[in-house]
């Protein structure tokens, strides 16, 4: 479509394209209770979502005196993706987007995701979008630093090849929205309802351009964008 106002889109994957959030984020406080920290699952995706798990190893010792090990890490990935299996559904709306997008540019579209690689690809699959990504999944595992710094955002335009400049970014976390807006990416925030990780406002804070509640909707928002920015 040559008068789209990005050359390509990049994703988020969880909680934009899968609702992953209170499965993983179940699983981690049940771990974390095991150790001694006891939290809801609200008080955990509070502090954990848009972050690593890995990345956060000195607080949880902090609070519960074990040192996080590769052994529990593994434990965790392997509890967290066998719920993910059962339990998995698509964001609604999604898939539609998704395949809308993909068609519009020409398959110059790519997940940019903190979680690792074997997570992200558990999820497409189930998902139904595997074959809209192929080729081109990018990981914070897989980066010099995670969200919220750039690193996984620019890998992925670099993939594909775009300037990150002429690349949107769905996020729905700030510490997400903040490493897109950290690669030069114009970043859009999903926000279906106001949640204890994230809220319109935060995400408009953090340098989001604008936020929708609607995914279906996304590609008629991008496609307006040139007309906002005037």
């Amino acid at each position: 479509m040559a008068d789209f106002p990005f050359d390509a889109v990049l994703f988020d994957c969880d909680g934009v394209l899968v609702d992953s959030e209170p499965i993983t984020n179940r699983i981690l406080t049940e771990m974390l209770g095991e150790l001694g920290w006891s939290l809801s699952v609200a008080e955990t995706m509070r502090i954990f979502v848009g972050k690593a798990v890995k990345d956060e190893a000195a607080l949880i010792e902090a609070r519960t005196g074990f040192a996080i090990t590769t052994d529990w890490l593994m434990q965790f990935r392997a509890r967290r993706n066998a719920a993910l299996d059962v339990e998995l559904e698509a964001i609604a709306g999604a898939e539609t987007a998704v395949r809308a997008l993909y068609k519009t540019l020409e398959g110059r579209i790519a997940v940019a995701s903190g979680a690792d690689r074997i997570k992200v690809e558990l999820q497409l699959t189930k998902a139904n979008m595997l074959d809209c990504f192929a080729g081109r999944i990018f990981s914070g595992h897989e980066t010099p630093r995670s969200k919220p710094y750039p690193d996984v955002y620019l890998a992925a335009a670099a993939g594909l090849g775009i300037d990150p400049a002429r690349c949107a970014v769905v996020e729905d976390t700030v510490t997400g929205a903040t490493a897109g807006v950290a690669a030069g990416a114009t970043v859009f925030g999903y926000c279906p309802k106001e949640l204890g990780h994230s809220s319109a406002a935060a995400l408009l804070a953090a340098g989001a351009v604008q936020v929708f509640q609607d995914m279906a909707s996304l590609p008629a928002l991008l496609a307006a964008w040139r007309g906002k920015q005037g």
